[in-house]
């Protein structure tokens, strides 16, 4: 029986018996490029055959309240870039304007767009930037004012395209077409459209250039959080995650994402409902963007929206509704999350403010706080930890288990793996040919035991791996009470 990996099936499900079994013969003979990129579990891409082991989803950790924490805010990013003292961490929100007076509705100039950097991930500090006057001050860390509509889902990145002009190393495509189809707002002659590209040389002072992705007709409301761009190394082309709406038009339809590319910033291909959304279930925001340690993987953690229901009250307003977070992947140039899990990855938790409405959201970006910890900012001011490339693993029980990956093609003459055992536990490792029979030299034989927690292990047999580079090869790992997160040949 092929194993279905959007399901999640119990521990002692798999202990009975062989739960993944090969795959189609037209699958096992597709050779995958492995490259030097590194690999992680996150979905079904590289297994073949498996025994007594499970796919497990690792919940991340709610550390505690930094003395100096970013506050509670709305949408944000955090981005991890790097000065002359180092690395240097910058995040972005956006706040309510406290001198603004008018009505405040979609589209008007209500909102503004604050800054804070931490040189830890952790400890933030709100620098004094006197670019704007805030309640009769300039002394305030506040970047934008005052600019309809553009502020609402202001969401930067760092442009790492190879030969990107260094005038225009942050950009941000940001914009709201307001309630209702695009020419309500544009009958209150207001600026926003579409999205807007946005530059800037240092995160700091920023330049509004064109509008880059029209609003379609019929899309009421698109474009209302988070829209997630970022340069894919592996694409070699700009992508971006949008807003918008599933494609029924009745009460029935959901708020979802779909998927957009470009090769020079400016011009964007036509939307791709990226089809995510369970029956019913509404994707608010995306934060989906290439992992840091695996650009060829993009990670996704979106808010999921209960419509017409905060907590246990069923309020009959589908504007008002909690939220939870959920965990997704997918693969550069794919139009499909992968969900291995269908429940929440973070919860509302036991604090009661956490389940008032839109109360929980998560920062666009995860990202390394230290050589064995990566980084979620929720908007609470909480930091929630992982082991680095933790977010699942291939793991077993007391039992052994093993996996055997299907057939790829690599550079490199080392093998690293992150890996963790109990005192009790171990992992051989050998590599296989084609049709799975043992490497003369790399058979498990000839395999070191591994025991211990690693972040980046090098796997050393009798031999080195320089003769086997560019030949079809397999891995298989025997393990017990143990957990595998990702490998990758350098």
């Amino acid at each position: 029986m092929m194993f279905d990996i959007s399901r999640r099936l119990s521990f002692p499900a798999f202990a009975s018996a062989m739960m993944w079994c090969l795959f189609a013969d037209a699958a096992q003979s597709q050779t995958i490029d492995l490259g030097s990129n590194r690999q992680l579990f996150v979905d079904e891409h590289l297994i073949a055959k498996a025994e007594n082991v499970e796919l497990k989803l690792h919940e991340p950790f709610k550390q505690p309240l930094a003395k100096s924490p970013l506050p509670d805010m709305f949408y944000f990013t955090v981005i991890l870039d790097e000065d002359d003292t180092g690395p240097i961490y910058k995040a972005y929100w956006r706040e309510i304007n406290p001198d603004y007076t008018g009505e405040k509705y979609s589209g008007s100039n209500h909102e503004l767009l604050r800054y804070a950097e931490s040189r830890d991930g952790h400890e933030w500090t709100f620098p004094k930037l006197g670019l704007h006057e805030v309640k009769g001050s300039k002394q305030n860390n506040v970047l934008m004012v005052n600019m309809p509509a553009m502020l609402h889902s202001f969401t930067p990145f760092l442009d790492t395209r190879p030969g990107a002009d260094p005038a225009e190393r942050y950009k941000a495509l940001t914009g709201h077409p307001g309630l209702g189809d695009k020419s309500e707002l544009r009958g209150k002659e207001l600026e926003g459209r579409g999205l807007f590209l946005f530059t800037s040389p240092d995160g700091i002072h920023w330049k509004k250039k064109e509008e880059v992705i029209p609003y379609q007709p019929g899309w009421a409301h698109a474009f209302d959080s988070q829209n997630c761009g970022f340069w894919s190394e592996a694409e070699q082309l700009y992508v971006c995650y949008i807003r918008t709406w599933t494609e029924r038009e009745d009460a029935s339809r959901l708020r979802a994402i779909s998927r957009v590319t470009s090769v020079d910033g400016h011009t964007w291909t036509k939307p791709v409902l990226v089809d995510a959304n369970l029956p019913g279930e509404h994707l608010y925001t995306s934060q989906t963007h290439p992992y840091f340690r695996a650009p060829q993987i993009y990670i996704a953690l979106p808010s999921r929206y209960i419509a017409g229901r905060v907590g246990d009250q069923k309020t009959g307003d589908a504007m008002l509704g909690s939220t939870d977070i959920l965990f997704m992947t997918s693969r550069a140039g794919s139009t499909r999350f992968d969900r291995f899990s269908k429940e929440a990855y973070i919860r509302p938790g036991l604090a009661g403010d956490r389940w008032a409405n839109r109360a929980n959201y998560v920062a666009l970006n995860i990202l390394p706080t230290s050589p064995n910890e990566m980084s979620i900012y929720h908007r609470s001011g909480h930091r929630y930890t992982l082991r680095t490339d933790g977010f699942m693993s291939i793991n077993a029980g007391f039992e052994q288990g093993q996996v055997t990956t299907k057939p790829f093609t690599f550079e490199g003459s080392e093998l690293e793996i992150n890996f963790s055992t109990s005192a009790g536990g171990s992992l051989q490792i050998e590599l296989l040919d084609a049709q799975g029979q043992p490497i003369p030299g790399f058979a498990l034989d000839d395999a070191p035991l591994l025991v211990g927690d690693k972040i980046e292990q090098v796997v050393q047999w009798g031999q080195a791996l320089d003769d086997l580079r560019g030949r079809t090869v397999r891995l298989r790992f025997v393990m017990r009470e143990c957990d595998i997160y990702s490998f990758r040949f350098r």
